[in-house]
Parts: structure tokens; C-alpha cells; sequence
């Protein structure tokens, strides 16, 4: 190693699921860390059985196995921010919890409760730990509108409510909510607040349904922009100018929904 001057870039670690179709969990965390120039680490915490067509299986790690990952990442080479993601069952989101809650890196918590196919990806049970437990240690929130809807029952028709929802996201404890407006109606807005600023985010609506892993890709790229040392809005700003060059360029794949392109700014 003739260069000394090698320096180790950000560290961000995710904890979620893993897809084994590669296009978002675990993997597309990764790839999009990649993206970012951060060095992206994983704890998983369930194993998905899932391609094009939807999850045809899920099966949680034993709790002490993710423990055991949280550890082993966090003892020896530490974070720069955290991502949450599929976190499967109460006593897995209560183990994550009681680490990242001890623990001073900014947590991204992408609050997974469906799939885009629909699939059911937490235990109703959960639902409630995660409010109480995980939701208060975010430094940002990244909630769709059926998750909005899981988790305070608040219902979103129209770009107004936005809005409503992000204060009964904020009511749960976390720093920023982003209240993710993809599902609505018209040109797609999310709304980033902390309950004093506020920021909108308007982007076209792109004529492209291969968007499997936006949400873990977006909660991704936030993270890594916190990690690069970015505020929140501007971290959300760039987080979403990556993923929409990715969901412009999103490909087929099998016989269903295909992936965004996390690779879009190399090809």
C-alpha cells in the first residue's frame, strides 16, 4: 500500500430484511450506499423468499442473532448513521430499539409495514412497538401513506393532508417526518417537516412501474447523505434527486414489478 494518504470514507449500517430478487432490503441499502460513496454494513433481521411477482416467504432471525450483528458492527467499527427497514416482529424491533436508543449516530427509520405488492411485512403486534420504541429514536421518519395510515390511523386523499400526517407522525416522537405523497393522486409531493420548517418535494410523476425498493433506496440515500455530514432537508433533497434519476431508469425484471436502477449515475 505504497499511498498512505487511503482514508475510510462514512459508515452506515442498515437493519432490515433481505430480498433475495435484489431489488430493495438489505440489498437495495447496500447498493445505494454504494452509490453514495458510503461504506454500507448490514444487520438482517428476517430473510425474505421474493422475486418479481411478490414475497412468497418470510422468516425472522432469531433475536439473538441480530443482536449479535448490532454488536459485532457497532463495538468494532461504529456508524455514521443508521437505517431501519423490515424489522418483522415485536421482539426484533425491541432488541433494535434497545441498541440504537444507547447509541449517538442519526437513525433513518423507514417504518415497514407492506410491500408494493401488498404483502403483509410486520405482525400487527409490532406495529405498537415500533410507535413506542423505534419510532422515538429517528432523526427521520419515512412513512408511506398506508403506513401513515398503520400507525396513526390518519388517512391521506389529497396533497392537503399531508400535512395532518406528518404532525401525527411527529406525535410519535421522532425528530423529521417525510411523508412520502407517492400514492396520491397528480404529480407525486412529500413533505418533510420537524413541526416548525417545512419542505416540499415535487418531482414528475415518471411512466414507470418497475419501482420495487424506492423506499428502502430513499431511506438509504438519507441516511448516507446524514453520514457524509448533510443536514436533514438537504440530505432529503439529494436523497431524492438519486432516486428519481433511479425509479427514471428502473428495468424489467422476471414477469412482474422490476427494480430501480441504483447503478443509474454510472450508466
Amino acid at each position: 500500500m505504497g499511498d498512505m494518504t487511503v482514508s475510510t470514507p462514512p459508515r452506515v449500517l442498515t437493519v432490515a430484511g433481505s430480498d433475495s430478487g435484489g431489488g430493495a432490503g438489505i440489498q437495495a441499502d447496500l447498493k445505494t450506499m454504494l452509490a453514495m460513496g458510503v461504506h454500507g454494513m448490514s444487520v438482517i433481521a428476517a430473510v425474505t423468499a421474493q422475486n418479481s411477482l411478490g414475497v412468497q416467504g418470510y422468516w425472522e432471525l432469531p433475536p439473538e442473532a441480530v443482536r449479535a450483528q448490532l454488536d459485532s458492527v457497532l463495538g468494532d467499527i461504529g456508524a455514521q448513521a443508521v437505517k431501519t427497514g423490515m424489522l418483522a416482529s415485536p421482539a426484533l424491533v425491541e432488541i433494535v430499539a434497545d441498541v440504537l436508543g444507547g447509541y449517538a449516530a442519526p437513525v433513518v427509520v423507514d417504518p415497514v409495514g407492506v410491500s408494493k405488492h401488498g404483502d403483509s411485512l410486520l405482525a400487527p403486534e409490532a406495529v405498537e412497538t415500533l410507535r413506542t420504541r423505534l419510532l422515538p429514536l429517528a432523526a427521520v421518519a419515512t412513512p408511506n401513506l398506508w403506513e401513515v395510515e398503520q400507525l396513526t390511523s390518519v388517512k391521506v386523499e389529497d396533497e392537503e393532508g399531508l400535512r395532518r400526517a406528518a404532525d401525527a407522525v411527529l406525535e410519535l416522537g421522532p425528530t423529521w417526518a417525510l411523508i412520502k405523497g407517492g400514492h396520491l393522486p397528480g404529480a407525486p409531493v412529500d413533505l418533510l417537516t420537524d413541526g416548525t420548517s417545512e419542505y416540499r418535494f415535487a418531482a414528475e410523476r415518471l411512466d414507470n412501474r418497475h419501482t420495487h425498493g424506492t423506499g428502502c433506496t430513499l431511506a438509504s440515500a438519507i441516511a448516507s447523505r446524514l453520514a457524509l455530514g448533510d443536514d436533514v432537508p438537504a440530505a432529503v433533497g439529494k436523497a431524492k434527486e438519486y432516486v428519481t434519476g433511479a425509479i427514471a431508469r428502473g428495468f424489467p425484471l422476471g414477469a412482474g414489478i422490476g427494480p430501480v436502477d441504483h447503478a443509474w449515475p454510472w450508466r
